[in-house]
């Protein structure tokens, strides 16, 4: 992938990286890693009906962070949130994921960057403006506009 644009900006801002490395960190503290080896950390025989099990055995961080996750992939929506994922957190190479979907050669590169920049818009949205934000009669300052 090339690294610089052609005004010579990188391809990737700054906040995009932070975004895809802050969704892989929550990724990773939400255990949503499948596992790929063998598990030799003894398990119960059998669970009786109605014990607990599944999310009842995570960490409450775990959970906050899944939730985190979650909420991280509907900001970006369906059809960005595929690519995020398989290159930030399940480390796929973007030829990887080209093959995969059936998209055209050096198109995953740009869902990848439109999917990180909002990503981080999600993580960190623009500051409003002076004329967005909402005031009323109490704010220091605040005179109301009389019209003729």
């Amino acid at each position: 992938m090339r690294l610089k644009e052609r005004s010579g900006r990188p391809f990737l801002p700054n906040e995009a990286l932070a975004a895809g490395e802050r969704l892989l960190a929550g990724f990773t503290r939400g255990q949503l890693q499948p596992r790929i080896t063998a598990s030799w950390e003894p398990q119960q025989a059998s669970r009786a009906k109605g014990e607990r099990g599944g999310m009842a055995d995570l960490a409450d961080s775990a959970i906050a962070a899944r939730v985190a996750v979650n909420r991280a992939l509907e900001a970006m929506g369906p059809e960005l949130a595929g690519v995020a994922l398989d290159v930030c957190c399940f480390m796929k190479g973007l030829e990887t994921v080209e093959r995969e979907r059936q998209w055209p050669a050096r198109s995953a590169k740009l869902m990848l960057r439109t999917a990180l920049i909002a990503l981080s818009r999600h993580y960190k949205p623009p500051a409003p403006s002076r004329r967005s934000r909402v005031e009323h009669w109490g704010a220091e300052g605040y005179r109301p506009e009389l019209y003729s």
